[in-house]
Order: C-alpha cells, then structure tokens, then sequence
C-alpha cells in the first residue's frame, strides 16, 4: 500500500465560500435567538411546565449521537485493523469532536440561565445521570483531541491503537449515558426501560455514518477525488446494518410495551392517534428514515455518491423525526402519577399537551448544527485532515 499523507482542503471553492458565510449568518441568527429566549424567558417558546425539553434538546441530542457515531471510520481503522479506512480516520475524529461542541452548544444555551452552566461543573449530584454526563461530554472531547494528535504526530503513531480503544470505550458509555438519561425517567410511560441504553447507542452508528457520508463525499468533491468502489460498498453495507439495528431495537421496544397493560396508552398515542407523532414516526422515520436508505444502500443501482448523500440525508432527517417523537411524543403524553388511577386536577394532570415549536427555538437547534459544520469547514482549511498520496491513495480513486 502507497504512503498515505494528507493535505489542507485546497483551493478555493465558491461552493466553499458560500457555505461559509451562509453558516456564520445561520450562527448568529441562533444566538440572536438563544438572547431573546433567555431575555424574554421560555414563555416565547413552545415549552411549559409539562413539556421541559423542546426543539432544540431534539438537536442536541441528535448532534451529540452523530459525534459518537462519526468516530466510527477511526475506531475501525485503528482498533479493528482496518487500513482501508485510515486515509478518512482524521476526519472522523474532527467530525466527533465538533458535532458534539455543536450539541453541547445548544443544550447550554437552551437551559434558561446558561450563567448557571458553573454551578452545573462545579457542584455534582452523582446519583444523578445529568451528573455523569458533565464528566462523559468534557471526557470524550478530550480523549479524541488526544486520538487526533496521536493520528497527526508520526513519533506518537506507536499510541494509535491504544488511544483509539480507550476512545471507543469511550464513546460507548457516553452514548449509553444520554440512553440512560430517559431510561431511568420511571414516570414516563414512553422512558423508562434499559433499552434506551443500546438503542441510542446504535441510533449513534447510524446517524454517526450518515453524517459522515454527507461530509466525507463533499470534501471529496471539494479536492477532486472518489472514494473507491470497494472502500464505498464497506461504508454502504456498514450504514445500512446500523439502520436495520434500529428499526430492530425500536420494534422490539414497542413491541415489549404493547404487551405491557400500562403502556399500551403511549403506545397508542405515539403510533396510532397521535396527532404529528404517528406521522413522523411511520413516514419521517421507518420509511423515510429505515426501509428506503437500506434499499439504495445495498442496491448497487444507488451507489453513486449523489444517490447516497442522499440516502445519508434522508437518515439525518429520519432520525430527527425518532428523536422528536420520542423526546416530545414521549413528554406531552400525561405523566403515570399513581399507578392504576387516573388524576385531574386544574393543573391538567391526566391531559395530553399540545407543544407547537416556535421560531427561535428552531433557530437555536439549526444554530448548533451550523456552528458543527463552520468548525469543520474552517478546520479542514488550516490543518491536514483530508487524504492524498503518492501513487494511489487506498480506497480512493483521484477525481
């Protein structure tokens, strides 16, 4: 195999700059609106008192699954032997590590009183999950910063293996962590069963996979070259398994809670005569989302690069319309008070809430997911995360 090296994004790409300045305007319309939320307070959003977590928690928790997914081509490369990924194994790391400052970045800015974030790191509750994941967050940020400069520096190559294990140790609590977060919510109908736990950890392969595929086949096109036929049809295969690991996982969920008599009230609402959420569920997640990536996955017919950014986009959406059924769906559906009755009071106790999200709140969401992307465009222009080589650079084919 030729050597592998690496270089800047080169050139200059109007595409590159347009998606530049598109991301900095996308940015700062999302901290205009984070100011506006917080000046004004959450009463100008959607939420209330019985639907705490809106939008923009949807984002986040979607932007910090896809940070631990997107090391995926890393952790294959260097702790399963895999050398045809090592030439994508920087990019990995950098998609990681800025995907989950854009998720962070949403969550403090979605908490009211983002002032409050140092208490939140200096005071700890451990018997709280919220607590752990202070720890699992920063950690995970550093541990792959550490498995970058192992990757980038050639004296400390020795290290890769051993850093990238400790990485994927890593990544597979944090993201069983943030499962945990709703598994351990015991008055939520929709929560509370440890399959939370494996399902967002393989949510995070497949949503990890799909934006790497849209960020991978840009730079791609940006530098002028194609991943190779072979080296596609591994990356295909791998994001359709992920794909049909969910669908399994969220089966068997909803099949465990249908044969349960006290849950078969959210399993109803969420699936059947939910209003949004039956929608979203059927045609934004299982179809759109599952059946029809896995299709144009593992058919050939779709291999193209445009076929499959567009497979990969239509999992990121199908995954944001998971995420919002099971993190709104699951809060507007009344809380279990007490456990074979039925409570009403002024307070609507016992009453589905109808949360509609507002403006700023999509604004703040999209904002996280813009600051991701403007960090790796930047990054990919200062330092070498994008392959070249002297010959023919494995799994690639120059364009």
């Amino acid at each position: 195999m030729d050597k592998i090296r690496f270089q800047v994004l080169a050139g200059t790409h109007t595409g590159y700059r347009l998606l530049l300045w598109l991301l900095i305007i996308l940015i700062g319309i999302g901290l205009i609106a984070a100011h506006h939320m917080e000046s004004q307070g959450h009463w100008v959003t959607g939420m209330d008192n019985r639907v705490v977590w809106g939008l923009p928690h949807v984002f986040a928790i979607f932007l910090i699954l896809s940070a631990s997914g997107a090391l995926n081509t890393a952790s294959i490369s260097s702790v399963f032997g895999g050398s045809d990924y090592q030439p994508l194994a920087r990019l990995s790391g950098l998609l990681a590590v800025t995907l989950l400052t854009g998720g962070l970045a949403v969550l403090v800015l979605d908490l009211g009183r983002p002032d409050r974030l140092v208490v939140a790191m200096t005071y700890y509750n451990f018997s709280s999950v919220f607590a752990w994941n202070v720890f699992l967050y920063t950690g995970f940020v550093l541990v792959v910063l550490i498995y970058l400069w192992v990757m980038m520096t050639p004296q400390m190559r020795g290290y890769v293996r051993s850093v990238g294990m400790v990485a994927l140790i890593w990544r597979l609590i944090l993201t069983s962590g943030t499962g945990a977060i709703f598994g351990f919510l015991v008055a939520r109908d929709a929560y509370d069963t440890a399959i939370m736990a494996p399902l967002f950890i393989l949510m995070s392969l497949s949503l990890g996979m799909a934006v790497f595929w849209v960020s991978t086949l840009t730079l791609c096109r940006w530098n002028g070259y194609l991943l190779s036929p072979e080296l596609s049809g591994k990356l295909r295969r791998l994001s359709a398994l992920f794909i049909l690991g969910v669908l399994y996982l969220v089966a068997l969920h909803h099949l465990t809670n249908l044969y349960m008599a006290h849950h078969q009230g959210i399993e109803r609402f969420l699936l059947v005569d939910g209003g949004v959420y039956p929608w979203l569920f059927w045609l934004g997640f299982v179809l759109c989302g599952g059946i029809v990536p896995v299709w144009w996955f593992l058919d050939r017919r779709f291999s193209t690069p445009a076929w499959t950014v567009t497979a990969a986009l239509m999992v990121i959406v199908g995954g944001l319309c998971h995420l919002y059924v099971t993190i709104i769906g699951g809060q507007a559906y009344p809380l279990r008070l007490v456990s074979g009755y039925r409570v009403d009071s002024g307070f609507y106790d016992g009453e589905i809430t109808h949360y509609l999200p507002s403006l700023p709140e999509l604004a703040l969401g999209i904002g996280g997911v813009s600051l991701a992307l403007l960090m790796i465009v930047v990054a990919v222009r200062i330092l070498p995360f994008l392959p070249t080589v002297t010959g023919s650079l494995p799994g690639s084919n120059q364009g």
